[in-house]
C-alpha cells in the first residue's frame, strides 16, 4: 500500500496578515462543513476536505496501471501569511480487473485502486518521478487548483511587499507495517519542486499528510529567506537600502519557523532525520542570525549617527 500526495506553498497575495474571520472565510470551499481553526501552538486555519474523482495511469514509466477513486483535497491558511493547497491518497489494489460503478469508488473517499498489473516499488518510483508524464495522476494541479481558489478569494486587498515563488512538494510513503520510520530521502530537485520519500508503518493518511504540509511549510520558509537575503545583497548595497530590502522578510515569515507542532511521533521522528541530513533548522538559524545582525548594525549606527555632535 501506497499514500501519496502534493503539497503547493505560497504567500496569501493580494492583502495585508488576514485576520482569523477573513482565514477562515477564504478556506470555507465546502458547503454545509466546518473549517478547522487553530491558535495555539501555531495559527492557522484549514478548509474541509472533499473528494476530486479521478481515472488515469498511475505508472507513467510502464503505463500499464490504472487507478480509479478520489483524492482527498485541502487548503490552508499559517498565520494569516501563507496558503497551502494539498491533495492525498491511499493507492490499494482492487478486488477485481475491471471497473467499477463510480457509487463504490465515491464510498471510499480518498482511496485510489489499482487496476492491472501492480509492482509497488516501481510504482513508488514513478508516483515520485519530478517528470510527470501527460495523462497520469497529478496530485499538484489538484492541489495548486484549491490553492488558486484561496488567492482568488483574497484579491483586492492590502498591497504585496513580500516577493515569495511558490513551491511543490511531492511525496510518497510506502506503508510497512514491520517498520517504524525508515528510507527517508529528501530532495531538491530545481528550484520549485521538492521529493520526499519514506517507508512507514504510520497508515492514516490525512495525517500523513498534515506531516508532509509541515515539511512543505518550512522549506518554503527556508527557500524564501534564501532568496530574499540574496537580493538584499550583503555587503554590497549600502546599509539602507539592504535592510529596507530585508523588512518583508523581518515582517511577514522571520517568525513562522516552528517545526513538528503537530504533537503527533511521526512527525517529530520525521524531523529529527531531516535535521540531521538537511539541516532545515540549522540553515534557518543561520539567515536569521545573519539578518538580525544587519539590523543591530544598521539600529547602533543610526544611534551613533544621531548622539554625534553637528
Amino acid at each position: 500500500m501506497l499514500v501519496v500526495g502534493e503539497v503547493d506553498t505560497g504567500l496569501l497575495r493580494g492583502r495585508d496578515l488576514a485576520s482569523g474571520d477573513d482565514g477562515r472565510r477564504l478556506v470555507d470551499l465546502v458547503a454545509g462543513e466546518r473549517v478547522l481553526v487553530s491558535t495555539r501552538p501555531r495559527a492557522y486555519v484549514r478548509s474541509p476536505q472533499r473528494p476530486v474523482g479521478v481515472d488515469c495511469e498511475l505508472d507513467g514509466l510502464r503505463r500499464h496501471t490504472r487507478g480509479i477513486g478520489t483524492v482527498m483535497q485541502r487548503a490552508a491558511i499559517v498565520d494569516g501569511a501563507v496558503v497551502q493547497g494539498s491533495a492525498y491518497a491511499t493507492v490499494v489494489r482492487a478486488d477485481g480487473s475491471s471497473r467499477r460503478p463510480w457509487s463504490h469508488y465515491l464510498s471510499r473517499p480518498g482511496v485510489v485502486e489499482t487496476i492491472g498489473k501492480v509492482n509497488p516499488d516501481t510504482l513508488a518510483d514513478s508516483l515520485a518521478n519530478p517528470d510527470r508524464k501527460p495523462d497520469t495522476l497529478d496530485l499538484g494541479a489538484v492541489a495548486r487548483r484549491i490553492t488558486g481558489e484561496v488567492q482568488a478569494s483574497a484579491r483586492g486587498g492590502g498591497t504585496d511587499t513580500l516577493r515569495a515563488a511558490r513551491s511543490q512538494l511531492r511525496w510518497v510513503a510506502r506503508i510497512d507495517d514491520r517498520v517504524e520510520l525508515a528510507q527517508v530521502r529528501f530532495t531538491l530537485h530545481d528550484r520549485r519542486l521538492r521529493l520526499l520519500r519514506l517507508t512507514t508503518s504510520y497508515a492514516i493518511a490525512p495525517r500523513l499528510a498534515a506531516v508532509c504540509e509541515d515539511v512543505a511549510l518550512h522549506d518554503w520558509l527556508v527557500s524564501t529567506l534564501i532568496e530574499n537575503v540574496r537580493k538584499a545583497s550583503i555587503g554590497i548595497a549600502s546599509r539602507a537600502e539592504t535592510l529596507d530590502r530585508l523588512r518583508p522578510a523581518i515582517d511577514h515569515i522571520l517568525h513562522l519557523w516552528m517545526p513538528a507542532t503537530g504533537g503527533d511521533e511521526l512527525g517529530e521522528k520525521l524531523w529529527a532525520v531531516l535535521e540531521r541530513h538537511a539541516g532545515f533548522s540549522r540553515q534557518w538559524e543561520a539567515l536569521s542570525h545573519r539578518i538580525r545582525d544587519q539590523l543591530s548594525v544598521g539600529l547602533a549606527t543610526a544611534a551613533l549617527s544621531t548622539a554625534m555632535p553637528r
